[in-house]
């Protein structure tokens, strides 16, 4: 066969490798259309939501500034700051207020303590004013001078300052019961203490202010009870008329 007849042939094969071709890009062309077909469906949603976004500010916009969270005024600061500063200061007079009940109920108890003492020292005082009357009468019947009386004006300086104390009451005018406000008036002053000193001046058992007044009672004033004692009962004689009268202006004034 001749060689000019094959070339036909191959015509043939490059018209149908070309027609493939083409059928080949037509379907992708087809899917590609049917992608695109389908996709509009979702596009609504998401049209939706990007408008949604879209119109939030113009929504926020069209709020009122009047709903807008209220700013604090100086005014009301400065009322919060005086109501708090009132309730402190309530709260501090309240404390003190407490303070003074304590101390006031503290000094009960020492002042329910010291009656009870000074009624023990009372019934020991009595008793021996007892007995002391009754060796006086011994002696008047015995016709002895009537001089025992004398140490009454002056009991003897023996046992402790608050047995000498409540031993002189009687030459005073007063009645053992006398003894009962003498001993918490000078357990408050002094503690019944010989040498109690205060910085303002005031010494001894009965807080003399100057100590020096009660050299009047005898030059040993600085160290003994009896000499302190009387003349601590001379001032009360004269300026409340009784350890009772001292004992009621020293709690109503906190001094005698």
């Amino acid at each position: 066969m001749p060689r000019h007849r094959t070339i036909p042939s191959n015509r043939s094969r490059a018209i149908a490798l070309i027609a493939a071709g083409a059928f080949s890009v037509v379907g992708a062309a087809s899917a590609t259309a049917a992608t695109w077909n389908r996709e509009p469906a979702r596009a609504p949603a998401g049209a939706a939501q990007a408008a949604a976004v879209i119109a939030r500010p113009a929504i926020a916009a069209r709020v009122p500034r009047s709903q807008a969270t209220p700013q604090a005024s100086p005014q009301a600061v400065s009322l919060a700051v005086r109501a708090f500063q009132i309730r402190a200061t309530q709260a501090t007079h309240a404390a003190a207020r407490w303070q003074d009940d304590r101390l006031r109920a503290q000094r009960r108890v020492e002042e329910a303590r010291a009656r009870a003492r000074a009624a023990a020292l009372a019934a020991q005082s009595q008793a021996a004013q007892s007995q002391a009357a009754q060796s006086q009468a011994a002696q008047s019947q015995a016709g002895q001078p009537q001089q025992a009386s004398t140490p009454a004006a002056h009991p003897a300086a023996s046992g402790s300052p608050e047995q000498i104390a409540e031993a002189m009451l009687g030459s005073f005018g007063w009645s053992a019961s006398q003894f009962s406000c003498l001993y918490p008036l000078w357990e408050h002053e002094s503690g019944w203490s010989v040498t109690a000193a205060n910085p303002d001046g005031a010494y001894g058992i009965p807080q003399a202010l100057p100590g020096a007044k009660m050299a009047s009672a005898g030059a040993n004033w600085q160290t003994n009870a009896a000499t302190q004692i009387r003349w601590g009962l001379e001032y009360i004689k004269g300026m409340y008329g009784s350890p009772c009268g001292a004992w009621g202006h020293e709690q109503a004034t906190g001094w005698y």
